[in-house]
């Protein structure tokens, strides 16, 4: 509700020249009364049995534009109606810009009770799946004017606007999550849609991410994407037994030759060593410039892979294949590729985009529960520092996620997805916003290197990293102990440890100064201000030095 469906929806269909139909509207007429006297007179249940009629009906009709109420999505019927029978269009809105439109509007039922902020919050965390579960398209409205919307629409429509108008806005006025999917094909008779496909517009460096079941299988996307003839995989010793038959075999039936290098697993074997075991295996079979790589595995498969990619004969073409929930939902989008040294975590590596990310969401069904809850923790870090709304909803499905419910995987994959694909949008090499997907990456760099690399996995000291970022924000008065322990509540009902690891606080300074952000010796800290929001600040001594006591004693 108030996200704009009747306004917009009007205006695309004078351009698509089309019958423009509100449900609303037609409930209205076919009953002779409004929405609110029906809600008053007969309930809410009563009036979803009338709005699943005319959805039955209207979808019935070609040639149409259709606004739909806000809840007709409730409906398992009118779900798969809408799915099947139409392209729907999902106009996502925050709760502040909901409120705001509708905080004068005496025809909302829903939103007469004495919170409406508290009622469209649960309506958010309620509805969102199913609105995600649906959309072959998602636009976000925030500020532009209706023209740029409508013209958007038309874009991922792949039919071509007049003009496409920029917003006139500045640029902090445009949420963060402006990513868009495009179109996506629907099997014969499905419900829901196939996979999803989103786009990191990066002008000519442009690549799009695909997430959805049984990717590996698909021979056809793998030739979309594989230009040449050649192609080496490289995986670990704990994903190839899995997945390297199937996607070898895949290649093969794309007509592809195929060169394959398997290293060792874990975040210790993230060396100078194992990156020149890819140079070796290019090398020792002749594979050329043309040869593109695909890196299958996790996160650091997919940073080496990347970093050898970047250099090998100064760059061959990349693609990202991850296989767990932190790959999925974080390091394959963005380009940032390298390998660890002893003094510090990623200090060697390079920028380099992939041709393509496919996030085969099956491959989760075999990871071990550690390595689920650790991708976790990037999710967790989306939330907090962007989108409360999403990080509710992470909060109010934690059950579903940790039993690997495949609607709810696809759900957070999705939205982190496109939420650092709109970051890198803005800022590709981290020299300004993107530096705040490291919140809670300068205390976990710290335990990664002070305890031995692979002894927490990196998601483990992110999630336990987040919790003393949260402390730290709120000793500086940047948010308040509420905030600070609902944090660390879902950081812990993840599965994440939330008591950081003794490691004498010269260690952890010494570590923490060797971190990327830094500048002039002085340690960069990522901060929330207020909770889903982000700055980057220096911090005095002495209150670092109570945060690192704190939380060494005791979840912060």
């Amino acid at each position: 509700m108030g996200s704009g469906k009747t306004t917009v929806g009007r205006a695309l269909a004078r351009k698509l020249n089309k019958r423009f139909i509100d449900s609303d509207h037609e409930i209205e007429a076919r009953t002779g009364a409004s929405i609110p006297v029906i809600f008053e007179v007969e309930g809410e249940a009563s009036f979803r049995q009338r709005e699943a009629e005319v959805i039955k009906d209207l979808t019935a009709l070609d040639d149409i534009v259709l606004a739909t109420g806000g809840g007709a999505i409730l409906n398992p019927a009118s779900r798969a109606l809408l799915a099947e029978r139409g392209t729907v269009i999902y106009l996502r809105a925050s709760v502040s810009s909901i409120l705001h439109r509708t905080s004068h509007d005496k025809n909302r039922p829903l939103l007469q009770g004495p919170d409406p902020r508290r009622r469209l919050e649960d309506l958010s965390r309620q509805r969102e799946p199913m609105y995600a579960e649906i959309a072959d398209i998602v636009i976000d409205t925030g500020r532009p004017n209706v023209q740029f919307l409508v013209n958007n629409i038309l874009m991922h429509l792949g039919l071509a606007p007049d003009r496409c108008i920029e917003p006139s806005m500045n640029s902090q006025s445009m949420p963060i999550s402006t990513v868009t999917p495009a179109p996506v094909p629907r099997e014969p008779g499905a419900a829901r849609p196939v996979p999803v496909r989103l786009q990191v517009d990066l002008g000519t460096r442009s690549y799009p991410i695909t997430i959805g079941p049984g990717l590996l299988d698909d021979a056809g996307l793998l030739r979309q994407h594989v230009h040449g003839e050649r192609v080496a995989v490289v995986t670990n010793t704990v994903v190839a037994p899995l997945y390297l038959e199937r996607l070898t075999r895949s290649l093969a039936a794309a007509g592809k030759q195929v060169t394959t290098v398997v290293l060792p697993d874990g975040e210790e074997e993230k060396t100078w060593p194992n990156l020149m075991a890819i140079f070796d295996g290019l090398l020792t079979d002749k594979c050329d410039r043309k040869t593109t790589l695909i890196a299958l595995g996790g996160g650091v498969v997919g940073d080496m892979t990347g970093f050898a990619a970047a250099s090998y004969m100064r760059g061959v073409p990349l693609i990202q294949i991850p296989t767990t929930l932190l790959s999925q939902v974080d390091s394959s989008v963005g380009g940032k590729t390298g390998i660890n040294h002893p003094l510090g975590k990623n200090m060697i590596g390079a920028f380099y985009q992939p041709q393509t990310v496919i996030a085969d969401t099956a491959t989760l069904d075999s990871l071990p529960a550690r390595e689920l809850s650790a991708g976790l923790a990037e999710v967790i870090k989306h939330g907090a520092i962007i989108d409360t709304v999403f990080l509710d909803w992470v909060e109010a499905n934690m059950g579903a996620l940790l039993a690997r419910d495949a609607v709810a995987l696809t759900h957070v994959i999705r939205r982190s997805c496109e939420i650092k694909a709109d970051i890198v949008r803005q800022d590709e090499r981290e020299s300004g916003i993107r530096a705040i997907l490291n919140f809670g990456h300068t205390f976990a760099h710290a335990i990664e290197a002070g305890l031995g690399y692979g002894t927490w996995l990196h998601g483990e000291a992110v999630g336990c990293g987040m919790v003393m970022a949260a402390d730290l924000s709120c000793r500086l008065g940047l948010i308040d102990t509420v905030a600070r322990d609902r944090l660390a509540r879902i950081v812990s009902a993840a599965g994440l440890p939330v008591i950081a690891p003794d490691l004498g606080l010269a260690t952890w300074l010494e570590l923490m100064q060797v971190d990327k952000k830094n500048e002039g010796g002085a340690i960069k800290f990522i901060l929330l201000q207020p909770l889903g929001s982000a700055i980057i600040r220096t911090v005095p001594d002495t209150v670092l030095a109570h945060t690192l006591h704190a939380c060494v004693q005791r979840a912060c």
